[in-house]
């Protein structure tokens, strides 16, 4: 057993994404990663992802556990924030993939006060657990004719990313980032727990209080699971 994910892991400042091309940006988390074992294509999609974000104090732990190394935990809000004003700055153009067409509108409202310079487009997929070949086609001929510089897509894990490293080579965007709860955030639809919390590293416990029935498996039935996946890691790596 190993950490398959430290190769791609980021750890870096978000500015050093700038110039790079055709970038598929996902995120990890202990939930995603425990999903990820049980599920060799999500798997595949994390560890073949050009930029994986450590998106939970989870992985955060991990890493400085397993190599003894310090990294900061990257957010999909805190890349969505970055790459918005630095496409305002360029009056570039972004693409909200996934989602209803209440929370899209949501978030085009808010993106055109915020963001006035940024050109928007939307698709809404339809709501299920997987896509035909078909709704698949209209979703790129969608997001191909708008040819945004940012794609982002929110259809919640595992979806968006076996979705997206699936269908990286098909779309015409330079940065393809798997962004899931941020849509709901920035239509606020669903709020984020404040810099105060997240800054006490209690991001997690917050949102375990205002949706128990969401996040309890996410945290208190995979929380334990990921700290014994961590140890089996590290007691494995002891032998060699």
């Amino acid at each position: 057993m190993k950490f398959y994910y430290y190769d791609n892991l980021f750890n870096d400042e978000l500015s050093t994404l700038i110039g790079q091309d055709k970038l598929l940006i996902s995120t990890i988390n202990q939930f995603s990663f425990c999903i990820a074992e049980e599920d060799c294509n999500f798997k595949d999609a994390l560890k073949n992802a050009d930029i994986l974000l450590p998106d939970g104090i989870g992985i955060v732990w991990a890493v400085n556990y397993l190599y003894d190394i310090k990294i900061k935990k990257i957010a999909g809000e805190d890349l969505f924030y970055f790459l918005v004003s630095f496409l305002e700055n360029q009056s570039g153009s972004c693409f909200f993939l996934g989602s209803s067409e209440k929370t899209l509108a949501l978030i085009t409202k808010r993106m055109n006060k915020e963001y006035p310079k940024v050109k928007i487009g939307c698709y809404s997929p339809p709501f299920k657990s997987s896509f035909t070949d078909v709704e698949s086609k209209e979703m790129i001929d969608s997001v191909n004719a708008f040819k945004p510089d940012v794609l982002f897509v929110g259809m919640t894990a595992p979806k968006q990313e076996k979705w997206s490293f699936q269908h990286k080579e098909c779309l015409d965007a330079k940065y393809i980032c798997c962004i899931g709860a941020v849509f709901d955030f920035y239509a606020q639809t669903i709020k984020r727990p404040s810099d105060f919390w997240i800054n006490l590293k209690l991001e997690w416990l917050i949102r375990l209080i205002k949706e128990p029935k969401r996040m309890w498996t996410r945290y208190i039935e995979f929380g334990p699971k990921f700290v014994k996946r961590i140890f089996e890691i590290k007691k494995d790596s002891s032998l060699f």
